[in-house]
């Protein structure tokens, strides 16, 4: 699983959220399997990050408290690009985003923002590599082009409030489940802990 974030300035609140919450997506997957993670971030002026792949929840938090939040512009593209690689030299299971925003491309119309980002995402399902997108607040740039690359790439889009650890615990753990185990794993971890994110992922998953 590739779990990409948006590290700049205004995502520091979710990234401490997230770096608490990330040991849970470990600990939903003991009885499917085991789980690696890649933590892919961007920030600053065209920085883009991607780490090793990392097996357990202590080296994923160890990898994301070295990381600090700088200002800079949104790069979603060079997320796409990289899980692209990623997956042509070993199978990616699931890409796992998480940002507000869509700041990368402002300089071009909604229409050849959402065409360049869809061509990419529509790379990404010729790999069978779905991507969930998680976006904090509604910002309607964002919102549209998310969801039409959970579309193309057949993964899914939820949106959660702000300071919700407990609705992103839920997103990020039910992802896991299905990154490890598919459909079938995601259904039962959905019955058994009556996980909300899990039904709203399985409905878009179809």
């Amino acid at each position: 699983l590739i779990f990409a974030m948006d590290a700049t300035m205004s995502r520091q609140p979710t990234w401490d959220m997230a770096l608490k919450l990330q040991g849970d997506m470990f600990g939903a997957v003991k009885e499917v399997g085991g789980l690696d993670v890649q933590l892919v971030y961007f920030r600053g002026l065209g920085e883009t990050r991607a780490s090793k792949w990392v097996g357990d929840p202590e080296a994923l938090a160890r990898l994301m408290t070295r990381v600090s939040c700088q200002g800079g512009y949104t790069q979603i593209r060079k997320v796409l690009t990289h899980a692209r690689r990623e997956s042509k030299q070993a199978k990616v299971n699931a890409v796992v985003y998480v940002g507000d925003c869509l700041e990368d491309t402002a300089d071009a119309s909604d229409e050849a923002d959402i065409d360049d980002l869809g061509s990419r995402a529509g790379e990404l399902a010729l790999l069978g590599v779905p991507m969930f997108l998680f976006q904090e607040g509604r910002e309607p740039k964002a919102q549209r082009t998310f969801k039409e690359i959970a579309r193309l790439t057949r993964g899914a889009y939820c949106h959660f409030d702000a300071g919700s650890a407990r609705q992103l615990r839920e997103l990020l753990a039910a992802v896991a489940v299905y990154a490890t185990g598919g459909r079938k794993a995601l259904q039962d971890h959905g019955a058994s802990t009556k996980s909300a994110a899990a039904v709203r992922l399985l409905e878009q998953l179809g």
